[in-house]
């Protein structure tokens, strides 16, 4: 996938996971691109794992994948978060 693609991706993807998952995300376009990119490395490992394939281009299939791993990637951080100021 070329950079301008992962950045789409990344924001779509970011945007859309954060508005699901209650809480403080990372801020502005740059979090939602981060979260996102991120997202969908973790998104292709999850999928990977359960024998479909990851992230493959500028497509709702990547952006899928990218908003699942998203979605764990701001569960995982909430729960680190919450603990640290418990």
């Amino acid at each position: 996938m070329s950079i301008l693609a992962w950045i789409v991706v990344g924001i779509i993807a970011g945007f859309l996971a954060k508005s699901v998952v209650p809480g403080e995300g990372p801020g502005g376009v740059l979090g939602d691109m981060v979260v996102g990119i991120v997202g969908a490395l973790i998104g292709g490992w999850i999928f990977d794992s359960f024998g479909s394939f990851g992230a493959t281009g500028l497509n709702l299939w990547s952006i899928l994948v990218a908003f699942v791993g998203g979605v764990v990637l701001l569960l995982i951080v909430r729960l680190f978060t919450r603990r640290a100021l418990a």
